[in-house]
């Protein structure tokens, strides 16, 4: 019992304005609720900290509810059963879902997914096996479609999706072009993930970039940032061109 005797947790305090900053939060360390009939306790071993929680700490309209004040910030995240009263949520079972920005979580099940990490460990039901990489995959594949031969251009690309989404098209036959901030990140294109170019868009002359590096236009075009690059690469597309929105995170 020793492995639950501490719950540590940060609470969204107020609302942020611009980049979120320590006084936003307040972190507790409180005694672990009891489980009721079909609830389990998980302890939370990876925490997922995407862009999107920057939009739910707002009172804006999205596709999910705003997090409270006074409340757990929300995350995804991967841990292990310690505790149990569902029968389908047995201890040592390794589980996926919203676990919030906390040392454990209880659930009845509800948005929970039952995983085994075998060889590739817990950490890539977070990543390339979780919310960022199923993104990728049915938004490349089943909203772009690429095909063999194709240009794909990919904003954000070295982020959490963008990355997967460029490996994906390069497996798919495409020439693969990503948009990133910043020689480092570009370079780890190329040279890591085995982009076919990057764009440094700090650099400036983002339009002119994306014109020398897709001669033929874009066919797929993979946003997941909005604004400004967006607009710069709605003006290259190719006729039946697909784009892909993903994020608006500008």
């Amino acid at each position: 019992m020793a492995r639950i005797m501490m719950h540590r947790r940060f609470l969204l305090s107020r609302r942020p304005f611009g980049e979120p900053v320590p006084e936003d939060f307040t972190y507790e360390e409180v005694a672990p609720l009891e489980l009721l009939d079909d609830q389990f306790r998980v302890a939370n071993h990876f925490i997922s900290l995407d862009p999107a929680m920057r939009g739910w700490m707002t009172e804006l309209p999205s596709y999910i509810p705003p997090v409270e004040l006074g409340a757990v910030m929300r995350a995804f995240g991967a841990g292990e059963v310690i505790e149990s009263r569902n029968e389908a949520f047995p201890v040592g079972a390794y589980v996926t879902g919203l676990v919030g920005v906390q040392s454990q979580c209880v659930s009845d099940g509800r948005g929970f997914h039952r995983v085994s990490p075998g060889e590739i460990g817990l950490s890539a039901f977070v990543g390339p096996l979780g919310i960022p990489g199923l993104s990728a995959y049915f938004g490349l594949l089943h909203v772009g479609k690429p095909e063999a031969g194709q240009t794909v251009l990919v904003s954000g690309a070295s982020g959490a999706v963008g990355s997967i989404v460029g490996q994906i098209a390069k497996l798919k036959g495409c020439r693969v072009i990503g948009i990133a901030g910043g020689p480092k990140k570009c370079a780890h294109l190329v040279n890591d993930l085995g982009f076919d170019g990057a764009i440094d868009y700090k650099a400036g002359g983002l339009k002119r970039s994306i014109r020398a590096l897709c001669p033929d236009g874009v066919d797929v075009y993979f946003d997941n940032v909005g604004g400004e690059i967006l607009n710069a690469a709605l003006g290259w597309l190719s006729l039946g061109a697909r784009v892909v929105v993903c994020g608006a995170i500008s």
